[in-house]
């Protein structure tokens, strides 16, 4: 059973898109917002998600958190998001494990961890902190990663699910990272799925990649492409129905087109989850 109510199958609301919304033509199950784009006094864009917010459910996701950095959390930036999720009520909160600031510089990146007892103790207490702060639990993602650490001791999915359970928070399973990183260091993306715990896995993201010829590049900027759907049926067949989301953030297509990523991933679950209740 999932963690989170199933919502659906939604699209990542970005500013092209937002005169659809702001005319009441969006219509899908859920919107997902990076929350950043959104912690200013005024304007447009708050605008825009409060009408947003009478389509359909909004959930705010996270990208400058530093959840696993050094530096002390910046409690400034969790007020603003404490006042932000007072405002907009979304079904839920999620961000990045991973770091991206030392000495308050930022990289604007989602840089990975060590994967090591120590790093799992220090990002999960930092966790927790989050959710007291903010009176409610949180989703985690994994992030794609493009080199590993000599002094892991742990594959990454151990360490996920580990953080999980430490900090008692869910996890934002992102199907498109898990495939661009098993690729990038040669693990299997299906035993990463199976090193997960059910009952932590609360949403899903879809996305696209490029091929750099070396490495694959966590872009969002192509469509879905059909090993990470084939991972994703195998996601549903390990996990169930979850909220699914389908992530575009260059060159974003129209509406229409993302939208019907977005149904492609309801028939895909559909499918399996059909399958599924056959062989019951």
């Amino acid at each position: 059973m999932s963690l989170l109510p199933h919502l659906g199958h939604g699209i990542g609301l970005r500013p092209p898109h937002y005169p659809r919304v702001a005319d009441g033509t969006a219509r899908v199950d859920w919107f997902e917002v990076i929350a950043e784009n959104f912690m200013i006094p005024g304007g447009r864009p708050l605008r825009v998600l409060e009408q947003a917010r009478t389509l359909a459910p909004v959930v705010l996701h996270g990208v400058s958190m530093n959840l696993g950095g050094s530096d002390p959390l910046n409690e400034r930036h969790l007020g603003e998001l404490e006042r932000l999720i007072g405002r907009f009520e979304p079904a839920w909160v999620s961000e990045h494990l991973c770091w991206g600031a030392y000495g308050r510089y930022y990289a604007h990146d989602l840089l990975p961890l060590p994967y090591t007892d120590e790093a799992l103790a220090h990002v999960a207490d930092r966790i927790r902190h989050v959710q007291e702060r903010l009176g409610r639990r949180i989703l985690i993602e994994n992030v794609s990663s493009y080199l590993t650490f000599t002094h892991s001791t742990m594959p990454e999915w151990t360490f996920l699910a580990g953080v999980a359970e430490a900090a008692d928070c869910g996890i934002l399973l992102d199907v498109n990272n898990v495939y661009v990183s098993a690729m990038n260091h040669g693990f299997s993306p299906h035993a990463y799925l199976a090193g997960l715990p059910p009952d932590r896995i609360g949403q899903i993201h879809l996305a696209g990649h490029s091929d750099a010829g070396t490495h694959l590049v966590d872009t969002h900027d192509h469509p879905v492409p059909s090993p990470v759907w084939d991972l994703y049926a195998d996601a549903v067949r390990r996990f169930g129905p979850i909220a699914t989301l389908v992530e575009w953030d260059d060159r974003i297509p129209a509406f229409e087109e993302l939208v019907a990523e977005a149904e492609r991933a309801r028939a895909i679950e559909a499918e399996v989850l059909g399958a599924r209740r056959q062989l019951a």
